[in-house]
């Protein structure tokens, strides 16, 4: 049965950062609670590819992580706003998603572990945060309004379904499309297969030699953000590291993309791809135009990189 066309706003709906600014925050942290579970028990993966969650099509899970001989995952359900627990053994367990204090929802989540037989234990500060406050102390951080919530899982899903696209056109190494709760954005990472000069850390409430393991390789890196700081909206990015020379000054499309100094990265506002005729072109456009800038100028083999044909043409 086909289903009823969807509206552009359905499909891109709008997030203003400033609608919905408390309940990312809060959310930022239940992320950084829950991707923490899933750090201490998975062993390491070059570039932190270990932590991250993956987009589903309700929400946002850790994906299977190992508990002895069993496993178990963490989904978070933006469509009936729950986060949900579910074991290899048939178990499941959960936690509402509701307005609650980063604390509360620790404390809820911790036993709920525990009453599955899955006891952990984390590190308690949050990481890439300023003055960041401890899990089990953070009262301040207590909203949630579903509407938004489910909003940036909208968008989420759109941005996973384009960046998988644009994925493909890569054969060297390359990440997961996958979402990093350090930062709330999703990601995905094409390497030159080259190392990279040593990276001078200084992420806020991050081990140096983390940031140094996951950029010890020339990447070409893009995502979404739900923006914040110097950028009050939400936007996709595009940067390079090492930073070639000239890369500031590359011509890439669309017109509206802009590089910003501050955050040395290009940017594409949400808006200009969720108002336009065609945000799947426009989006790809840009995550192409600033590949190709970053693989230019620092001289990747792109012919040893890049596929030119797609196999589902082969006959």
């Amino acid at each position: 049965m086909m289903q009823p066309a969807r509206s552009q706003e359905e499909v891109w709906p709008t997030l203003p950062l400033e609608a919905w600014s408390d309940t990312y925050a809060t959310l930022h942290m239940w992320a950084q609670i829950a991707g923490k579970v899933r750090l201490v028990q998975s062993p390491w993966l070059n570039h932190s590819w270990h932590v991250t969650f993956y987009v589903t099509p309700r929400g946002l899970t850790t994906s299977p992580i190992p508990y002895g001989e069993r496993t178990f995952q963490i989904e978070f359900d933006f469509v009936n706003h729950e986060l949900e627990i579910q074991t290899s053994d048939g178990r499941m367990g959960g936690v509402p998603l509701e307005p609650q204090s980063v604390a509360v929802f620790y404390r809820r989540l911790m036993e709920e572990l525990a009453k599955l037989d899955l006891p952990v234990v984390i590190h308690k500060k949050p990481n890439e945060v300023s003055d960041p406050i401890p899990f089990d102390q953070d009262e301040l951080h207590r909203a949630y309004d579903p509407k938004y919530a489910n909003r940036f899982w909208r968008i989420l899903v759109q941005a996973d379904r384009v960046f998988k696209e644009f994925r493909t056109r890569f054969i060297g190494k390359v990440s997961p499309v996958h979402f990093f709760w350090g930062a709330l954005d999703l990601a995905v990472t094409r390497f030159s297969g080259r190392t990279a000069p040593t990276h001078p850390g200084g992420v806020p409430n991050l081990p140096d030699w983390v940031a140094r393991e996951a950029y010890s390789h020339e990447v070409s890196s893009c995502g979404f953000w739900p923006g914040g700081a110097a950028i009050p909206y939400p936007a996709f990015y595009s940067y390079a590291y090492p930073e070639p020379p000239g890369f500031p000054e590359a011509s890439v499309k669309p017109a509206a993309a802009f590089y910003s100094s501050d955050l040395r990265e290009f940017l594409l506002p949400y808006d200009a791809v969720r108002q336009s005729e065609s945000p799947d072109r426009i989006l790809l456009e840009f995550l192409q135009t600033t590949y190709e800038a970053a693989a230019n100028l620092a001289k990747w083999d792109r012919s040893s990189l890049e596929r030119s044909h797609d196999p589902k043409n082969q006959r």
